[in-house]
């Protein structure tokens, strides 16, 4: 009796094996032997991977994406500001010292500022990398204080005040770095116009109609260096071959780089602008205990 059971569940298996996948013969294995724990362990699958599910939801909807955003554009900018603007500034103390004002003492206090904006670059790249990750974390706070993902809300005086100056702070940054892309572009400004000298000596050099000695670009017109440096102004050939020189082509490039690394930091700081101001507002409005009759 007993090798006859064994068989007939052995033609089972079989049976069962043969007519589907592996995982369903699995399956239909499980219940036919075991129809007591199959419903259970179907039951307490679906509520492990509901769970699952609606952790990950929940958990996707308390990300700050507009913080995000802001945030990587914000590290990207001031990398590009700070990076480039610090070699760019070095040529260009180079190509004013072998081109345009051999005397060191007629570039001396031009160099002290050029060194003091590049110890400026590091302050502000260390600023912004702390300020950033800041802001990160207080977006992370304020969403999830307003969507009431961990219970019902919940906030105090000290958080509102902290989200405000936030507040304030990003506005004030906001505004300054609107300066810092302005300052920004004028070397773009002064390179370019050099370089525009160069292409128009190129061609009326081609033309033959005017002989490019008569065309210079004078540097003290922009108030970077003093009146009586020496020799102060490149004319024909000798502009043609600053404008042809490696570190005149780099610091050119480079300084378009950092102003529009400028200007991503401009747009991120705008980005933060929206999200705290909104997120404070929500704050401050659902902090009242008659939000709910307003409307």
């Amino acid at each position: 009796m007993k090798f006859e059971n064994i068989s007939s569940i052995g033609e089972r298996c079989y049976q069962v094996l043969l007519g589907v996948s592996s995982v369903k013969g699995t399956a239909l294995l499980w219940s036919e032997f075991f129809p007591f724990l199959s419903s259970s362990h179907s039951k307490k699958l679906k509520r492990n991977s509901a769970g699952c599910f609606e952790c990950c939801i929940k958990c996707l909807g308390g990300v700050p994406y507009a913080s995000l955003v802001a945030t990587i554009l914000c590290f990207s900018g001031v990398a590009l500001f700070c990076g480039c603007g610090h070699v760019a500034l070095t040529g260009t103390v180079s190509i004013l010292e072998q081109h345009f004002s051999t005397t060191a003492s007629d570039h001396a206090l031009l160099s002290e500022v050029i060194q003091l904006m590049q110890y400026v670059i590091y302050g502000i790249a260390s600023f912004f990398f702390l300020y950033g990750i800041i802001l990160l974390a207080e977006g992370f706070y304020t969403t999830s204080a307003v969507k009431e993902l961990h219970g019902e809300f919940k906030t105090t005086a000290c958080g509102r005040c902290i989200s405000g100056m936030f507040v304030f702070l990003t506005y004030v940054l906001g505004v300054a770095w609107l300066g810092v892309f302005g300052f920004s572009a004028v070397p773009v400004f002064m390179f370019y116009n050099i370089w525009s000298t160069c292409e128009v000596i190129k061609s009326f050099q081609t033309n033959m109609t005017v002989p490019g000695d008569q065309i210079c670009v004078d540097i003290r017109q922009y108030g970077i260096i003093p009146w009586n440096a020496v020799p102060g102004k490149a004319c024909g050939p000798i502009l043609e071959n600053i404008c042809n020189t490696n570190e005149f082509y780099m610091s050119y490039h480079l300084f378009i780089v950092a102003c529009a690394g400028a200007g991503a930091t401009v747009i991120a700081l705008l980005i933060y602008m929206m999200a705290t101001t909104y997120n404070y507002a929500v704050l401050k409005f659902k902090s009242r205990e008659d939000c709910c009759t307003k409307f």
